[in-house]
């Protein structure tokens, strides 16, 4: 094999683990406001808050109809977050809702696979492992509380399996892209989610909740998002995450 044919055949492998990836959150019911800012890929992902108050089971509906609809993703997760009341206070009925909507996944505790691995099964390391929770400390009585540093929040975060590559929570990890605005050093994140990332070593890790933690971070193992597109006044004023993300090597090349 010549040179030029080995760069040209290890371009084409690199190029086959490159994944198109967009990254949003707490749209709370603005998420039209988006429709322009989605070119399509393989990968979108939501990470809670589609609603305001969370009572409003319109308002739940109309974010998984928007969301279905979208036709330029291979495949659309969301989780929900503190402010989507109904999914906790009337979760069997929003399960039910949901199968109608063929397109898009929802995950609570739960996680989904995207398959690269052949007709075989024996390359399971191509594969994308995705895992979403809607849970965080407490936080002014809403919804999905758990008591911070707690025992029923360690057993949460100890469920996300150890070979996952994306980690989807509605809450920041603590230390991470969870600052308050205009207090800088004012953390609210999850110190027992920081715990099990840092175990587990995810590749990416994606949360909102927090609007004025906007922002990425990486530690050298994990690639840490905070999605959140809308600022601390309800502005759309912070623009989707788009980048091609090679789940094998972890790298990241940033698109507009």
């Amino acid at each position: 094999m010549s040179l030029d044919q080995a760069m040209r055949d290890a371009y084409q492998q690199q190029k086959q683990h490159m994944h198109k990836v967009t990254l949003i959150s707490d749209t709370h019911t603005k998420h039209r406001y988006l429709d322009a800012d989605l070119p399509g890929g393989d990968i979108l992902i939501h990470a809670g808050d589609f609603m305001n108050s969370g009572y409003h089971k319109r308002e739940a509906i109309e974010f998984f109809e928007w969301f279905d609809q979208i036709d330029n993703y291979d495949t659309k997760v969301f989780i929900a977050g503190n402010h989507d009341r109904i999914m906790q206070n009337d979760a069997e009925t929003m399960q039910a809702e949901l199968v109608a909507y063929k397109t898009i996944q929802y995950l609570q505790d739960d996680w989904t696979g995207i398959y690269y691995d052949g007709a075989n099964g024996d390359m399971p390391e191509e594969n994308i492992r995705i895992y979403g929770s809607p849970w965080q400390p407490w936080f002014y009585d809403w919804a999905f509380n758990l008591p911070r540093a707690g025992w029923e929040l360690e057993q949460k975060w100890n469920d996300v399996p150890s070979n996952t590559d994306i980690l989807v929570t509605h809450g920041p990890a603590w230390g991470f892209l969870d600052d308050v605005e205009g207090r800088r050093g004012q953390h609210l994140g999850c110190e027992l989610l920081t715990e099990r990332i840092k175990a587990i070593r995810p590749k990416i890790h994606v949360c909102g909740h927090i609007h004025s933690g906007y922002g990425h971070y990486f530690d050298g193992h994990t690639h840490f998002f905070n999605a959140a597109v809308l600022n601390e006044q309800y502005e759309y004023a912070q623009a989707p995450w788009h980048f091609e993300w090679n789940n094998i090597t972890n790298e990241i090349i940033w698109q507009k």
